[in-house]
């Protein structure tokens, strides 16, 4: 997946804008829920947050207070740094996060957390608790089969847990290569259960829960 998202660094905001390979995908209200959750990121309270799997920043550059961004790709930080000045900005593991105990009031991540398996997930849930108070997710909404994106390679059965989809894509970057890459979709409801969280946007195609990672 790292080889994926370095080769897609300049394509990447081709999927919120509509535009490269995603122009012709019917997105009814896409722009409009685009916005309401670019407006509901910038509502969070200011905080010192550090933005794991950070991207091009294009959800991060809503985000108040001061900001370090964490992506092991170079190109998406080369774009990040671009439209984000003031941030700071690591080429780093998310996995092993090169930071100290408590290091930042808030981890987010948008778009990171449903690509990640089971151990996967537990490794960044630790690491987030180790350097963050608070986290914040935001991710894809499970919608109809045929409105996810990526030639489905393998998809598992949600009978069992009717709040998530997973399955196995394969993308196509404008280059003609072809990755293979896991997705899990989530209900608000279950994106928030599974985080032992709240729900702060639940739309028909973005969802975003904030968990407090420190006991009451």
């Amino acid at each position: 997946m790292k080889e994926y998202y370095d080769a897609r660094a300049r394509e990447y905001d081709d999927w919120y804008l509509g535009t490269g390979l995603h122009a012709e995908r019917r997105r009814p209200g896409w722009p409009d829920e685009l916005h309401r959750l670019c407006a509901a990121v910038a509502a969070l309270p200011p905080r010192r947050t550090l933005d794991v799997a950070c991207g091009t920043g294009f959800l991060g550059r809503h985000l108040r207070g001061p900001l370090t961004g964490l992506d092991q790709s170079a190109g998406m930080l080369a774009i990040a740094r671009g439209r984000i000045p003031d941030g700071t900005f690591v080429q780093g593991d998310a996995f092993d996060l090169p930071f100290g105990d408590n290091a930042f009031q808030r981890l987010f991540t948008g778009h990171f957390y449903g690509h990640l398996e089971p151990p996967e997930r537990r490794r960044v849930l630790a690491e987030a608790q180790r350097v963050a108070a608070e986290l914040v997710v935001v991710d894809s909404a499970m919608r109809p089969a045929a409105d996810m994106p990526g030639e489905p390679l393998e998809h598992y059965s949600s009978a069992a847990d009717p709040g998530q989809a997973e399955r196995m894509q394969q993308r196509e970057l404008r280059d003609g290569s072809r990755h293979v890459v896991y997705k899990r979709y989530f209900t608000a409801e279950r994106l928030a259960h599974e985080l032992r969280g709240e729900v702060l946007f639940a739309g028909d195609y973005f969802l975003m829960v904030r968990a407090s990672l420190r006991p009451e």
